[in-house]
């Protein structure tokens, strides 16, 4: 049975919308005036409200703003009652929330074609509210599963620490650091284009055949290696268009050496103090299309000593570039900028939150990851 809220500071209004609705099998509500309507409204969460506009103390335009902002009522069908036609009463009323109007004096047959015009729409948004929050219970459980997929920080003579903060519940991110023997250590971070679900599968993917070492006849310990194979896997003709950066390096803990190659990605960058006031930066990068833009793609790798003391960030470009419709315009540079004048003990944590407050936005843009790596 449908619940209706009627609220009305003129008893004989409330006794003809009451007896007009009553036969149709709906059970009605009444109030005498806005403060009582809201009260009763806040209580049993009526599927429509009927309102006069004129009332004291609170007006129907209140009580309309008052239903709408409560998240618990915000799809209740709200109609205003009036003997205000004029267009600029109608589009006040529309600006305030309200979603059809009914004229006096009242006609019973245009009264009752309304309300049921009107639970039938509040019907179907029932029916989409329910599927929205069965849809977020999933992707919530979707990304519980991605987040526990990403490994956890490493300690000892190499320390890595990464956050993943993706724009939506699901990203395009993703990073993977791990031995491949007792000498080698693997670290990654890629970036697939676009956002939510269609962007996290494809990184996955990734992420379970680069930690299963599944990609066929490829040596892992080869950075240019390791981009060919998935760019022969991964063409964004067979990919729903989806294509992603990645910088991908093996670090040799004996020779201190780290071997990386890049496709699309931001460099990584290597920070060395050269003394207690001075940072020195290396942008860690070679040239290359992203990954599944095109075919057999020649990939080059590079080669870098790695001093004591030093470390290596690893990121995407959410990190640095912000929403241009907020009036935030950074760069690449300025984020290599402010890294490199931050102290040195800073943990990923007080990175990110530096970047924030260096930018304005309460939550990023894009997709972010960012991966710290220590070398002691």
């Amino acid at each position: 049975m449908s619940r209706i809220l009627i609220i009305d500071d003129n008893p004989t209004v409330l006794k003809i919308i009451r007896r007009a609705l009553e036969p149709l099998g709906y059970e009605i509500l009444v109030a005498a005036n806005g403060k009582e309507g809201l009260e009763v409204a806040y209580k049993t969460h009526p599927a429509l409200i009927i309102c006069d506009w004129m009332m004291p103390y609170v007006d129907g335009l209140e009580v309309c703003r008052c239903i709408k902002a409560d998240p618990n009522l915000s799809i209740t069908f709200f109609i205003l009652l009036t003997s205000r036609v004029g267009l600029e009463d109608r589009i006040e009323g529309l600006n305030t929330g309200a979603d059809d109007f009914l004229a006096k004096p009242i006609e019973i047959s245009e009264l009752q074609a309304r309300v049921r015009a009107g639970l039938r729409l509040h019907q179907v948004s029932q029916d989409l509210q329910i599927q929205k929050e069965l849809l977020e219970a999933e992707l919530a459980e979707a990304a519980t599963y991605v987040r526990a997929l990403l490994p956890t920080p490493l300690t000892g003579e190499v320390a890595i620490d990464a956050r993943f903060i993706p724009s939506r519940q699901l990203g395009g991110d993703c990073f993977d650091y791990f031995w491949l023997d007792p000498d080698y250590l693997v670290m990654y971070l890629l970036d697939v284009s676009g956002h939510g679900l269609a962007a996290a599968l494809p990184s996955i993917l990734v992420l379970n055949l680069i930690r299963s070492q599944s990609l066929p006849n490829i040596n892992f310990y080869q950075p240019q290696e390791v981009l060919r194979g998935l760019n022969d896997a991964f063409q964004m003709s067979n990919q729903n268009e989806k294509y992603f950066t990645i910088w991908y390096g093996v670090y040799n803990r004996i020779k201190r050496q780290l071997t990386y190659a890049s496709a699309g990605h931001p460099p990584a960058l290597l920070i060395t103090s050269a003394d207690s006031s001075n940072n020195q930066v290396q942008q860690l990068r070679t040239p290359s299309l992203p990954i599944g833009m095109l075919p057999d793609i020649t990939f080059a790798c590079d080669r870098c000593a790695i001093p004591s003391h030093s470390t290596l960030y690893v990121f995407s470009d959410g990190v640095y570039e912000m929403d241009p419709g907020e009036g935030y315009n950074w760069s690449l540079e300025q984020f290599i900028q402010m890294l490199s004048h931050l102290e040195t003990q800073l943990d990923v944590d007080q990175i990110l939150q530096q970047v924030q407050q260096s930018n304005g936005p309460t939550a990023f843009h894009d997709d972010v990851s960012l991966m710290q790596v220590r070398f002691e």
